[in-house]
């Protein structure tokens, strides 16, 4: 049996890639073509007003939900009941394009942070929910703040996917091992 329901992987995803826009030294946020990119890439449908204002307020979304990953489950939960209540979110079954039936809380006419930031919530309450916090995680390597979602079945994933942190933490322990032999 899956641990999350499909959609609530692919928010799960889609989050993960927002907040890890932020975390590398160049940030992947800068203008309103970037937001567009990253909103085809995570094939996120909706009305996009493409302006400064909207980018603003993405980038200021994505400093939250950064903020709430970083936090214990507990402490998250008035958080995220926060972003639902701000958008006024109505969870409704959904079928378009090629996606099956999932969740939309929100209008496709609400502002992109209210949708972007109502999906992320949605699927952070099925984590809430599961008491999967655990396996929100940020990336084990001392040189990257990324974070990820440990889907594993035992709960070990310890590295991002957006670089080789894990093969370059494996050759710095190896090598560490061969220089005490």
């Amino acid at each position: 049996m899956p641990l999350f329901a499909p959609d609530t992987v692919t928010s799960l995803t889609s989050l993960v890639n927002l907040i890890n826009t932020g975390t590398s030294p160049v940030d992947g946020l800068i203008t309103v073509a970037d937001l567009a990119e990253f909103l085809a890439t995570e094939r996120f449908s909706g009305f996009v007003a493409g302006t400064p204002a909207e980018l603003r307020d993405v980038r200021q979304l994505r400093r939250r939900l950064t903020e709430i990953w970083g936090l214990e489950d507990h402490a998250a939960v008035p958080e995220i009941n926060s972003l639902l209540r701000s958008a006024r979110a109505l969870p409704q079954l959904v079928k378009h394009d090629d996606w099956d039936y999932h969740i939309h809380a929100t209008s496709p006419d609400a502002s992109l942070s209210d949708r972007l930031g109502t999906e992320a919530a949605m699927a952070l309450v099925d984590v809430v929910r599961s008491r999967e916090w655990n396996r929100l995680k940020t990336c084990a390597s001392p040189e990257c703040n990324n974070v990820h979602l440990d889907l594993s079945r035992n709960r070990s994933k310890k590295f991002c996917d957006s670089g080789n942190c894990g093969n370059r933490e494996n050759v710095r322990a190896y090598r560490a091992r061969q220089a005490v032999i």
